[in-house]
């Protein structure tokens, strides 16, 4: 085959794994953003004019904050070919606040950065539930007495969901893929048949409808852009997804079959109220020809479920690079495609997503109820997207301050009044993702601050490397057959496993590596420079390896390939020696000591090194230390 056909066929492939997965949130919205514009305590009357400026509104949403913004901008600036706020953050600064003395305005969007990416973990939880709920309350449509089966239907298939997440975004992407494109086409014909009962709704494509509303509706105009907001959710989603599938597929699939379709299904709905007011309290169902209510309804939880996949395999990728980046505790995580090193999954955050999704629809029991706490994590996100593209735009690009303000005005044109009449649902339900967001957030600078401490502790305990050496040299100890591998965080000093070690057995092996792991603000090191190998003496050699925040380390791995460096190892003859640290929190300064017993329990509760770093278990030898804190 030619391998130009061979790279179209595969383009092909991931355009439409993306379909099924990054596109899912956003695609579904559909199912109730309209509606909430003209119902609840909030919605509008679904008088023409407002229907026209509601329209026009979603409209300039879509191409201003997803077509320019993310399409055209935020997706240009990957971090190697990784997206998400986090990668953007390690864009727009390399070097974080907290470690290079840098100014209070540094530290500050450093850390408003990090609260923009645990912003999307409250997504993650919201998503699922609502667009399954708006997908099966479609049966009440149908009839009424269908409506005790909503909540038990949207259970199970929240489970099911997150039950199948092991198999991996890949393969439920192709699985996905062909759904959405069935969805997509369904929803563009519906809107289409809706257009054709009312053809001078695409007036809405004029802004002055937009600014109409606001002058005949004054506050309540304004307050009606928290319910806009609802057509966009999924765009840092579809960021953060980035890594997953690439640019153009994400880019090709949303220019020739998303944005129109989703454009055509708002019209189309827009159509419907505008000639029947009453078919406001469910626009998109009522669309619909009544024989085509039930397989509506189970094509639309198809799509629910696939709406769920953008924010679940986010949320995967955005703990990978928070635990590389040293913001969380290690976490078992498993790869799920040999070729798509950023597909993976993390059992203990996908049940934590399932359960609090879960919990969710319990609570709440409608996605009425649930829009009222959509729409402050996705704004909050989108702004801190903005003001991030905005410093990094300057630093990557080479942009001046006004370029780069020139880019970032027009969504925030749209994304700051949004985000003004989304602090009025705090109150009713926005509280649940801000609540989510800063827990997380108090756990990865908690973290964060822990193991600076902690290094910073054990660094005065260790000695530097060469005043270890003499000493070595002057003392006549016993060496025994094999290979020693201490891991080292300090690249420069000894290990305190060695220490510990050589003072309690009092024997050394007679080849020695002392090995480094460093990860880099890059999603991915270059293979080539990967490893460098020095000769210390003395049997005693310092091995550092490089890796990027999306990579897993593998220490057996580094190990044979250091055979080019002249370190031959057999893999039968090698020990590895772990510190492991029992932290004891302390009246020392540095952390309140609320903190400190969080950070003692995170410790506790990580995954251990044998695992993380891939060593063979059965030559692990780990020594415990107490450190106060």
């Amino acid at each position: 085959m030619d391998p130009s056909q061979g790279n179209r066929f595969r383009l092909a492939g991931l355009t439409l794994a993306a379909l099924g997965v990054v596109y899912g949130d956003i695609g579904t919205s559909p199912l109730y953003a309209l509606r909430e514009c003209f119902n609840g305590p909030h919605g509008l009357p679904p008088q023409p004019g407002n229907v026209l400026g509601v329209l026009s509104l979603i409209t300039w949403a879509m191409v201003l904050i997803i077509s320019v913004k993310y399409i055209g901008f935020v997706l240009k600036m990957d971090n190697k070919g990784e997206g998400g706020v986090l990668a953007l953050l390690a864009l727009a600064f390399p070097e974080r606040g907290e470690e290079t003395g840098r100014g209070l305005g540094w530290s500050c969007m450093t850390l408003l950065g990090l609260f923009g990416a645990t912003l999307l973990y409250g997504d993650g939880i919201i998503t699922p539930a609502i667009t399954v709920l708006g997908a099966v309350e479609g049966l009440e449509v149908l009839t009424q007495k269908m409506s005790h089966l909503v909540i038990p239907i949207s259970l199970a298939i929240l489970w099911g969901l997150f039950a199948i997440q092991r198999a991996g975004t890949g393969v439920i992407g192709k699985l996905f893929g062909p759904v959405m494109v069935a969805w997509f086409t369904v929803i563009a014909v519906l809107g289409i048949r809706g257009i054709l009962r009312n053809p001078s709704v695409l007036s809405a494509f004029s802004p002055l409808h937009a600014l109409e509303l606001f002058q005949t509706n004054g506050w309540m105009g304004f307050v009606v852009l928290g319910s806009v907001v609802l057509v966009v959710t999924g765009g840092e989603a579809l960021y953060a997804d980035m890594g997953h599938f690439g640019v153009k597929p994400i880019r090709r699939a949303w220019f020739a079959l998303v944005l129109p379709a989703l454009l055509l299904n708002y019209y189309g709905q827009g159509a419907l109220v505008m000639t029947d007011p009453a078919a406001a309290a469910n626009p998109f169902y009522n669309l619909a020809p009544r024989w085509m209510l039930l397989p509506l309804v189970i094509l639309a939880s198809s799509a629910a479920v696939i709406a769920s996949q953008a924010l679940i395999s986010g949320a995967f990728s955005l703990t990978m690079q928070a635990i590389q980046l040293g913001y969380l505790p290690r976490m078992v995580i498993e790869h799920t495609n040999e070729r798509e090193r950023g597909q993976i999954f993390i059992p203990q955050l996908n049940w934590f997503l399932a359960l609090c999704c879960i919990a969710l629809v319990l609570g709440f029991r409608s996605s009425s109820n649930l829009a009222a706490t959509y729409g402050v994590a996705v704004t909050l996100t989108m702004l801190v997207t903005t003001l991030l593209l905005f410093v990094a735009a300057q630093r990557v690009w080479g942009w001046s301050v006004w370029r780069a303000g020139a880019l970032c005005i027009a969504p925030l044109l749209i994304e700051l009044p949004i985000f003004g009449a989304n602090m009025l649902k705090i109150a009713g339900g926005g509280w649940f993702p801000l609540v989510i967001a800063s827990m997380l957030f108090a756990l990865m600078t908690t973290w964060r601050r822990g193991r600076r401490i902690l290094w910073e502790r054990v660094r005065t305990t260790s000695l530097p490397m060469q005043q270890f050496l003499e000493s070595i040299g002057r003392r006549e100890l016993p060496r025994v057959a094999g290979t020693a591998v201490y891991l080292a965080g300090n690249p420069d000093g000894v290990p305190i496993a060695l220490l510990h070690n050589l003072k309690h057995n009092k024997v050394l092996h007679e080849r020695i590596i002392l090995l480094t792991i460093l990860v880099s603000d890059q999603p991915r090191a270059d293979n080539d420079s990967r490893i460098t190998v020095g000769e210390l003496g003395d049997g005693f050699w310092r091995v550092k390896v490089n890796y990027g925040f999306m990579e897993e380390p593998n220490v057996p791995e580094v190990l044979r390939r250091c055979s080019e460096f002249g370190l031959k190892i057999r893999d039968t003859e090698v020990s590895y020696f772990l510190s492991r640290e029992t932290i004891i929190p302390s009246t020392a300064r540095g952390m309140r000591s609320w903190r400190k017993r969080l950070f003692a329990v995170m410790s506790r509760n990580a995954q251990s090194a044998t695992g993380f770093f891939k060593l063979p278990a059965n030559r692990v030898v780990e020594l415990g230390m107490q450190v106060e804190i």
